[in-house]
């Protein structure tokens, strides 16, 4: 912040990740003076961020979500090397996330500008009309709202994020209730490789789920997502759609030309991050990076009135040492989005919003069973995004009472993430013969056999949805401490008998698509190093990843008794303030969750500016009249 600039605003927004970047473009459209408190760092030079980040990515040996962006000790962030399995089950977590659970809470986050909207996976399904309310399955929490209410917003939301994907498809595959003639902004992706055999192979096939009565239909179905591809002359009537390009403007260029990099990073920046919104601000925001939010200020009525931060220079350069300054700056709304665990965090630091004893519970996430094997023939892994396909056959209908729903994402990068990917089988190939014999090739035995073992590589991922558990939770440890001296969360974590119960199903039906397919199983789940996520159930071993979409720690509720925030993600016990993202969320469904986030944030952008209209509107001056004289007829 230059100095002298008068530090009065209208919003404070917690966080230039997704939402509170969404939320600060809607305001400022308004011409609302926005201040956003970003922890992390920002590139003063978008450009030469991005190609920094580029550069880091391909420099780290570990190829993290955090590794493109610079971190600093004041600002920490969980990552997903912080966790190692042990030889004999259990796990052990060195990171600036406590674990205390049964099983870690395996998902990070990043503490950038950005946030983590930089490392996503750029995936943008809806929930489904049935996701709102998962209640009715025996599990879980209701939505205060339906899918109703929220469709106009996921229509916005996919238009500023730019999705590109086939609306008679979702209808006709998914059910989604899309209104009459609505298309996406963009064609959707072509399918790859991988897509194209399976679906030529599972298409029409049944399988049986050992949760539902019937067989399961199998069906490959395209994957909407959030990066350029080609627009969609349809769009809005016939007007049209323009990519947004790096630099945040409308650009036909910087569409996705599969670098196989999207998380962490998108070389070609095809791919949607909240910096290509920030980048058409209106000149009414401010952004202060390096701003770690420690308290939220309210006055004696308990309506919120601003926060305290407490900055970091950039010491050495190296992300260490530098000196710490306090503010406080005052606005009429406060906004929290900082990511589920912040919020939570910093709304237990301010000893807020807890009337119910909720900030913090129901932590969620989706836990992700892997399957890993080798197709007959040729796949062309490791191109192109992440995932461009999925079966959907079992998120919805009555098999939710048995067992956790679960959307199957095909994983068009090889084993990178069951595995790390290629190097190691290269380093096998390479290295001395092991008992299989395949160690101390060179030349063209080694290209054969990096050709058959790795263009061979495909997975599976089952997303399981996972129900609000007040029991899974973040609280705070005041004798372990950050380089602010703020107390570090703490993650108490474990995975219920019903999520249990579909990763159980999960690889029941994996094996019938492995069977049908006629690839060869390698899925390995033996407790060791790489299987912190390890736990046995009936008798079986399994082991689950996080997929870093935590959500459910300031959750949305119909009563200020049972929940943290409204239905405008509005804290019940304090006017002014807000806390948004995927924290309010009651159920995660079986969809990432960012194009949900995204349309709430969108939603409750309208419901703060009609509270600061209602502040400005005129106060309707009448005029006084004048009491009436009484005679008495005495004038003595």
């Amino acid at each position: 912040m230059s100095p002298g600039r008068p530090q009065v605003y209208d919003v404070i927004v917690v966080g230039g990740g997704f939402a509170g970047t969404l939320m600060a473009h809607r305001l400022g459209e308004r011409g609302r003076r926005v201040l956003v408190l970003e922890a992390g760092v920002r590139a003063v030079n978008a450009a030469q961020g991005h190609r920094r980040a580029v550069d880091s990515y391909l420099a780290a040996s570990a190829k993290v979500p955090g590794s493109p962006y610079p971190s600093h000790p004041a600002a920490p962030w969980p990552e997903v090397t912080d966790l190692t399995g042990a030889s004999g089950g259990g796990y052990r977590s060195d990171g600036y996330l406590i674990q205390r659970g049964g099983l870690p809470y395996a998902s990070g986050y990043v503490r950038a500008n950005g946030g983590t909207g930089n490392v996503w996976t750029g995936l943008t399904p809806r929930m489904h009309p049935e996701d709102f309310r998962t209640d009715l399955f025996g599990y879980g929490r209701a939505w205060p709202i339906g899918y109703a209410d929220l469709e106009p917003y996921y229509r916005a939301a996919e238009r500023e994020i730019g999705v590109a994907a086939d609306a008679e498809e979702q209808r006709a595959r998914v059910g989604l209730p899309l209104p009459h003639g609505y298309v996406f902004p963009m064609r959707a992706l072509p399918p790859s490789h991988l897509d194209r055999l399976m679906a030529g192979r599972l298409d029409g096939r049944c399988v049986k789920d050992p949760g539902a009565e019937d067989p399961v239909e199998l069906r490959v179905v395209g994957t909407p997502h959030a990066r350029n591809g080609v627009p969609n002359p349809s769009y809005e009537g016939g007007a049209g759609y323009v990519p947004v390009g790096a630099s945040g403007q409308p650009d036909q260029h910087n569409r996705c030309v599969g670098h196989a990099s999207c998380i962490p990073v998108c070389p070609a920046q095809a791919k949607y991050t909240p910096l290509k919104t920030q980048a058409r601000w209106s000149p009414t925001v401010t952004l202060v990076d390096r701003a770690v939010v420690s308290r939220v200020l309210v006055d004696g009525t308990g309506r919120a009135t601003g926060v305290e931060y407490l900055s970091y220079g950039d010491g050495d350069g190296d992300g260490h040492g530098g000196g710490v300054d306090r503010h406080r700056v005052t606005a009429d709304v406060v906004v929290l989005a900082a990511h589920a665990v912040e919020n939570a965090k910093l709304l237990l630091l301010s000893g807020l919003a807890n009337r119910s004893d909720q900030v913090g519970r129901n932590l969620m996430d989706h836990p992700v069973l892997l399957a890993w094997g080798l197709m007959p023939e040729q796949v062309g892994p490791y191109r192109g995004p992440g995932s461009t396909s999925g079966l959907e056959g079992f998120r919805f209908g009555r098999a939710r009472r048995r067992r956790a729903p679960f959307r199957i994402e095909i994983g068009n990068w090889g084993w990178v993430w069951a595995t790390g990917g290629p190097e190691g089988d290269l380093a096998a190939l390479l290295g001395p013969a092991g008992r299989q014999g395949r160690g101390r090739l060179r030349g063209a035995a080694l290209r054969a056999a990096v050709r058959d073992r790795v263009g061979r590589q495909f997975a599976l991922q089952f997303e399981m949805e996972q129900g609000a558990d007040p029991a899974n939770r973040i609280t705070l440890d005041p004798g372990s401490r950050d380089a602010l001296g703020l107390p570090r969360p703490v993650a108490t974590y474990d995975l219920a008998p019903h999520v249990r119960d579909g990763i159980a199903a999960a690889k029941e039906v994996s094996d019938q698509i492995f069977a049908l397919l006629g690839a060869e199983d390698h899925s390995d789940y033996a407790p060791g190093p790489g299987q912190p996520g390890h736990f046995v159930h009936h008798g079986r071993s399994y082991a689950f990843r996080g997929a870093g979409h935590g959500a459910g720690t300031h959750i949305m509720g119909d009563s200020p008794s049972t929940s943290v925030v409204d239905e405008w993600q509005r804290c019940w016990d304090h006017p002014g303030l807000y806390a948004i993202g995927c924290g309010s969320l009651p159920s995660v469904a079986t969809s990432n969750p960012t194009l949900t986030m995204a349309a709430l944030a969108l939603r409750s952008a309208e419901r703060v500016e009609g509270e600061l209209a209602a502040r400005d509107r005129p106060v309707a001056l009448h005029r006084r009249t004048a009491p009436a004289t009484t005679t008495t007829g005495d004038a003595s």
